[in-house]
């Protein structure tokens, strides 16, 4: 072989060596390309955009975390008391928290350091009387740029939302611009009002209604009693619900009192039962949860059974929140806070109760960031034995 042949040669492998190293190199990135990036886009964790923490790896889909089946609660302390028939929570950018009174009709900004209390005012056309009055309350997806506080409450005539501009500059109680109605209508009784609002990952608004002690109610597609309903934030049906041109999102309940998304965006929803079963459900659109024709599971065919369900004097649910791979939900007449662990819409373990006669009833429970949960009693509601002659947030480390 000449010394020429030698160099076409050796200069052949090392392209061939070039070449090799080119294509594994593509091929990793290829990989890595599809082990990131093969979930829904919409999978992130919670109402705020955020990288997806499963993986999915090139020999299946990815696994869904589930959570350990025993968990725990830390009250961490008590952030403000001296609150009166308090309801609905708002965590403000920056820590501080926003509370309603059912029946003062208020609005109260409690500060996350200290506990020290300063009253926005007092919604005009609150019509207290029984379970209705000032109710949930939701900042706007957009707070930031337009500083709006939305609140459902019982008028004199019906249940509705409104909207009103939140101006810190003013003095204390003057601070809440109008109310604007964005959705009125929603049938209103001496029970089952509903009541609770929040904001979906998708930036519409979420609102659960009571079919108001009129059972007929939640089987018809046509009330907006005893639904989910599913809006734009100026109160019209959104885009894709599952019933054209109405706002009805999911019906046959009796009375929704929480609603809160998981990481993959999937919707849960406490409600009260009569005298046998509460129920924790998986909200799918369009589905029939069967009230009055069932309640709890087993209601046969057509109908949406709950993930898990309680006898009544052990939760009576209120608000329910998602933290660390859980639902967890406030008891009122159960007073105690309940721990559903899941793997997707099912339980991975038994619930687990937390709390049990510490603090009274238990009203709403909302994330605070993490393994935290912010959790508001319900003594000073006029239902059952009060534990002390006040209300109070508490801060809570979960897992």
């Amino acid at each position: 072989m000449t010394g020429r042949t030698r160099r076409v040669e050796g200069t052949m492998i090392v392209q061939r060596r070039a070449v090799s190293a080119v294509l594994a190199a593509a091929a990793l990135l290829l990989t890595a390309g599809c082990s990131s990036g093969d979930g829904d886009p919409s999978d992130t964790d919670g109402s705020s955009p955020a990288t997806t923490t499963a993986r999915s790896s090139p020999s299946g889909p990815a696994a869904e975390e589930t959570p350990p089946a025993k968990g725990s609660v830390k009250v961490l302390r008590t952030v403000t008391t001296g609150l009166d028939s308090p309801w609905g929570l708002a965590p403000l950018p920056g820590g501080d928290l926003l509370v309603s009174s059912r029946d003062d009709a208020t609005i109260t900004r409690v500060a996350e350091k200290n506990g020290e209390k300063t009253e926005l005012g007092e919604v005009p056309g609150v019509s207290p009387s029984g379970e209705g009055g000032l109710l949930g309350i939701a900042l706007s997806p957009d707070y930031a740029s337009d500083h709006m506080i939305y609140a459902y409450y019982t008028s004199a005539s019906d249940n509705r939302i409104v909207r009103m501009l939140y101006d810190e500059k003013k003095p204390a109680g003057e601070q809440l611009g109008a109310p604007d109605t964005v959705f009125r209508g929603i049938p209103k009784g001496v029970v089952h009002n509903g009541g609770r609002i929040a904001f979906g990952p998708d930036k519409m608004l979420y609102a659960g209604t009571g079919e108001s002690g009129d059972t007929g109610l939640s089987q018809d597609k046509d009330s907006l009693g005893g639904k989910i309903l599913r809006m734009t934030p100026d109160g019209e049906p959104a885009p894709g619900n599952p019933f054209p041109g109405s706002p009805v999102y999911s019906y046959g309940h009796r009375n929704v009192q929480g609603l809160a998304w998981d990481g993959k965006q999937r919707l849960f929803a406490s409600e009260f039962g009569q005298d046998t079963w509460d129920e924790l459900n998986a909200i799918k659109p369009g589905d029939n949860y069967g009230w009055p024709e069932a309640e709890g599971e087993g209601g046969g065919s057509g109908f949406h059974d709950p993930v898990t369900q309680w006898s009544t004097d052990e939760a009576s649910p209120s608000g329910i929140a998602y933290a660390a791979g859980s639902v967890w939900m406030a008891g009122l007449g159960g007073e105690r806070l309940w721990r559903i662990p899941l793997k997707g819409t099912e339980t991975s373990a038994d619930p687990q109760s937390f709390l049990e006669d510490e603090y009274g009833r238990l009203r709403t429970v909302a994330p605070a960031g993490g393994d935290k949960l912010w959790l508001v009693t319900s003594n000073t509601d006029g239902r059952g034995d009060a534990k002390g002659d006040d209300d109070r947030i508490l801060e809570l480390q979960v897992s």
